[in-house]
């Protein structure tokens, strides 16, 4: 699996015109799954982002965690964070998950981010045509792949 986590200060998903998820500060979690991912990827994952230190202290530093700060999460299935551009200026989505095994590990991830937060996380849905709008807070702006553990 791989993410991308923008630390957000506000952040809606919009579908045909109308919100179908907002948050005010925490984190916009784009979310990318391919074949060989597991349900042991999407609790790595979540384990990692809720306890990511990426909100600042009084000091203004990056020491507290979306955990520690009580934030939101805005989830977006975004296949094309496995877009291969190696040949031609036409990416390609060959290493990106087929629905079938994408939309319950999808669906999973959610279940399990929602165990380690307060709040309930908003999301879009999946495989529609979304239109998301955020505040970038910092800016931050991480990448997390489960298959670079290090």
């Amino acid at each position: 699996m791989r993410v991308v986590i923008q630390r957000a200060s506000s952040a809606q998903v919009t579908i045909t015109g109308e919100i179908h998820g907002s948050i005010q500060q925490g984190v916009v979690i784009l979310v990318g799954i391919e074949h060989e991912d597991t349900a042991e990827d999407a609790e790595w994952l979540c384990r990692k982002i809720t306890n990511l230190r990426i909100f600042d202290d009084e000091e203004g530093v990056m020491n507290y965690s979306l955990s520690d700060i009580n934030g939101e999460a805005l989830v977006i299935s975004q296949f094309t964070l496995h877009a291969t551009t190696k040949k031609g200026n036409r990416p390609s989505y060959m290493k990106a998950a087929r629905p079938e095994i994408s939309i319950p590990l999808y669906e999973k991830f959610i279940s399990i981010l929602n165990t380690h937060l307060k709040t309930p996380c908003q999301t879009g849905k999946f495989g529609a045509d979304m239109k998301v709008s955020l505040t970038n807070d910092g800016p931050v702006t991480i990448l997390i792949d489960t298959k670079i553990k290090e």
